[in-house]
Order: C-alpha cells, then structure tokens, then sequence
C-alpha cells in the first residue's frame, strides 16, 4: 500500500513540476508608487494577453539617447470596458504614458494613464489605485 500511494506522490510531483506556471504579481511587489514616471515615445510593440497587455516604446531622454520601455497595463478585459481596442495602440504610433516605476530600477513601468495619439487620455487599469 506504501508503494502505491509513493508511485501516485511521485506522480502528482511529476505533473505539478512539469507544468507551466503563470505568476500573477502584487502591484507592490513589481512598483513603486513613490515614483512616478511620465513616458513619451513611439510605439514598438504591444503584447495582448493576460494577466496583462505590454506596450512597449522608445524613450528619448534629455541627452537624446532612446530606450525601450515596457510599460504594463491592466487586463485586456477590464480596457475593453475602459473604451480600449486591440487598435487602440499600435506600432508606431506616439503616446504618453503616466504611471509608476519598477522597483527594480529596470526600464519598466506600470501604466496609470495613457494618452492616445488621437489626443484621448484612457484609464490603462493600472493596480496601483487611482485613476
């Protein structure tokens, strides 16, 4: 009986290792409220998935030098009841985007509110409050 119930562990142990685990952080986990970010630059690339979409874009600074920032927005469907489409962003375009910074200090940031190229400021269903 031990050996059965040890093949059948072993088992469960192999199944759980062997599939892929998606991790949904805390807001507080990945950003810092205490440091926010506005960002504008053009439109790289936009990932559409859950738990969140990304919209990646360059970022000149002062000095001119241009870096990619991934900005992380809310689910995609909690911006569909905001008034976003899949259309809404695309590559190319040119937005602003007022959120908070990683932690890490990464190029990296958690979108509150982005400004469209149509001139629309959106809620981008950012968990770290407010709007």
């Amino acid at each position: 009986m031990k050996r059965k119930s040890l093949i059948v562990l072993a088992a469960v142990v192999a199944v759980l290792l062997g599939t892929p685990v998606i991790a949904h952080h805390s807001f507080d986990a990945e950003f810092d409220r205490t440091k926010p970010v506005t960002l504008k630059g053009s439109v790289t690339k936009v990932e559409w998935g859950n738990p969140h979409i990304w919209i990646f874009i360059d970022v000149k600074d002062e000095s001119g030098t241009v870096s990619n920032w991934g900005v992380e927005g809310g689910a995609p469907n909690a911006l569909f009841r905001e008034g976003w489409r899949k259309d809404s962003v695309k590559f190319g375009d040119t937005v602003t985007v007022q959120g908070s910074r990683a932690k890490d200090g990464s190029l990296r940031a958690n979108a509150m509110k982005v400004t469209l190229p149509d001139g629309r400021t959106v809620f981008a269903g950012s968990s770290g409050g407010g709007r």
